[in-house]
């Protein structure tokens, strides 16, 4: 009987480590709305609690092509496109730098 929760708590283990814990990642942008920016849009999964402003910036950043800017635009606690540990999603819009 100890076999099965020692075993269960190995995979758990493996699982949040091999898929980078609580690093943001790239996900589906929201849609936009009247009013908002238009441009390239950039959906940002992350975890409030762990996750800094300057992270989810730099990581939409790597997703808009070289000659923008990613500026955020809003975020929501959908989690339709992101996971548990990362219920955050932030939403960017890629604009021309001036």
């Amino acid at each position: 009987m100890t076999r099965r929760p020692a075993i269960g708590l190995l995979i758990a283990v493996a699982v949040l480590g091999g898929c980078g814990g609580c690093s943001p990642y790239a996900t589906v942008p929201q849609t936009a709305e009247p009013g908002q920016p238009t441009g390239q849009r950039v959906g940002i999964c992350y975890n409030s609690l762990r996750s800094s402003p300057a992270q989810l910036q730099a990581e939409a950043q790597r997703e808009c092509p070289p000659d923008t800017a990613a500026q955020p635009v809003d975020s929501d606690w959908h989690m339709q496109y992101c996971p548990l540990l990362l219920p955050a999603r932030a939403t960017f819009v890629c604009v021309a730098k001036k």
